[in-house]
């Protein structure tokens, strides 16, 4: 027989073996795979990658027991800006224990805040030098906010706070401007929000047409986390987004990516509606002012024109009789040249007349006798071509079909045919 140990037995000479050469807290560099929360306490999943590629090298649970987690909390997310997600590089402060029960783990006792605040600035630096790299960065600012902007797109969470802000503020502005807004509703917290507003942005492409602008709020709550709103992708879709964006999140921390990308960036939903109802009372003001401008130069127009119209109506009696004397004397001149004109061209064509009369009675009669001669000539040879004269002197006609038969072989057997004589005709049938 084996001197054999129960498991439990086992697990705890382990336990004790960690406790004893282990008893020191560690600071760790690792990052998150996993971070979710329950009864009050933090679990985690930590993971380190190969330098070369994603590989997993390690791997290993921890977990913030409720007490502690209560004061780390808030203190981190005040620091950093968000809260613990997955994919975040974080500094631990761990020591390694070990139950019968449960296994292996770490207990958390602090997490550097400054670590991670680092590593995020890192990160977000090296997505801006990219997007500058590949022409992004000034895209969407480049845009021009049209002069009218009253249709807006808003990609906000139904529930949030800062959406229902946001419209309120525009609907009870002093001018009572009008404003259209339509929601399209996203995630605007955790690990989805890079999908949620990619996906709301191109809800609204395939409506091009109906907005003028895009506006992205958040606003609301506490400080949670942003890291939703630093990632290129994200970054990538709004800054080649045909309609200039807006964006209102809510925060007082340094600007995500999205805000620096974006074509104008505000602190809080509030004043993004703010921004868009004074642009646009700016342009009414315009307009107003534009409208007093044209009213002032059209009665000023109207007050010089009057004065002009009552001098020239002061002049025109002394003007129409001058200009009635020169006239009616120009009109006698041309009156005279007329009946000179008239009478001269008269007596030119009566003495054209007398020469024609004079030259057309010999002409008229030397044609006269011409063409006498021509139908002489013509009776004469019409009476020698004459049918009726050829038949008295003895000549017949032979007819076929009415025609005369000038070739023999055009005839055929049983063909009838008539023959016209001096005196009657006789018909014919050929065999």
């Amino acid at each position: 027989m084996h001197n054999a140990i129960s498991l439990y037995e086992l697990n705890s000479l382990v336990k004790e073996v960690i406790e004893t050469t282990m008893s020191d807290e560690y600071w760790v560099e690792a990052e998150l795979s996993e971070a979710h929360e329950n009864g009050g306490h933090c679990y985690i999943e930590l993971i380190e990658k190969d330098e070369n590629g994603n590989t997993p090298i390690a791997k290993a649970r921890a977990m913030v027991w409720r007490n502690t987690w209560n004061i780390i909390k808030p203190y981190f997310e005040r620091v950093a800006g968000e809260s613990l997600h997955s994919g975040m590089k974080v500094m631990l402060k761990l020591y390694p224990t070990f139950h019968p029960a449960y296994g292996f783990s770490y207990t958390v006792s602090d997490i550097d805040p400054t670590y991670t605040l680092g590593d995020m600035a890192k990160r977000r630096k090296e997505i801006i030098i990219k997007l500058k790299e590949n022409g992004l960065f000034e895209l969407n600012k480049e845009l021009e906010i049209p002069m009218f902007t009253q249709r807006i797109a808003v990609i906000s969470s139904n529930t949030a706070a800062g959406y229902g802000d946001f419209c309120k503020h525009l609907s009870e502005n002093e001018h009572h401007l009008y404003f259209k807004t339509e929601l399209f509703s996203a995630t605007m917290q955790g690990e989805s929000v890079e999908s949620s507003i990619i996906n709301a942005l191109n809800q609204i492409y395939e409506r091009i047409d109906d907005f003028d602008v895009v506006v992205i709020t958040r606003g609301g709550g506490g400080t949670s986390d942003f890291s939703g709103f630093d990632t290129y992708t994200l970054a990538e879709n709004v800054a080649q987004f045909p309609l200039p964006i807006i964006t209102g999140i809510g925060h007082e921390r340094d600007d995500t990516i999205l805000d620096l990308i974006s074509n104008v960036r505000v602190k809080t939903p509030t004043a993004a509606a703010e921004f868009l109802i004074n642009r646009l009372e700016y342009v009414y003001q315009k307009i107003e002012d534009i409208k007093f401008n044209i009213s002032n130069i059209a009665e000023r127009k109207m007050e010089m024109e009057k004065m002009r119209l009552e001098k020239v109506a002061s002049t025109i009696p002394s003007l129409f009789a001058l200009i009635k004397i020169r006239q009616e004397t120009h009109l006698d001149i041309v009156m005279q040249r007329i009946y000179n004109k008239m009478t001269h061209d008269i007596n030119e064509a009566k003495h054209h007349l007398n020469i024609l009369t004079d030259n057309i009675k010999p002409l008229c009669e030397r044609i006269t006798t011409n063409q006498r001669h021509k139908i002489e000539m013509l009776e004469q040879k019409t009476e020698t071509l004459d049918p009726d004269k050829l038949l008295k002197r003895g000549y017949s006609i032979t007819l076929y079909n009415g025609k005369a038969v000038r070739d023999a072989k055009l005839l055929k057997s049983g063909d009838e045919i008539t023959t016209k004589l001096e005196n009657g005709t006789v018909k014919s049938t050929i065999k």
